[in-house]
């Protein structure tokens, strides 16, 4: 297996950034529109959140990004 390139890790970082963003999307969506409906969600999407971040945070730690 070839080693990845300083693009490829920018990439992939770029695709750990861009998931993170859907679910905060997700969290604004239910505040601006159906908080008293849906609230129920919001700790699930809360932890979603805090890995998808903790997870594109360490990988562009771990590649010097």
């Amino acid at each position: 297996m070839s080693e990845m390139s300083e693009q490829d890790h920018k990439k992939e970082l770029a695709k750990l950034k861009r998931l993170a963003i859907e679910v905060a999307s997700e969290i604004h969506d239910i505040v601006e529109d159906t908080v008293w409906s849906n609230h129920v969600k919001m700790p699930e999407l809360a932890a979603k959140l805090y890995d998808a971040v903790e997870k594109a945070n360490s990988y562009k730690a771990e590649h010097s990004l």
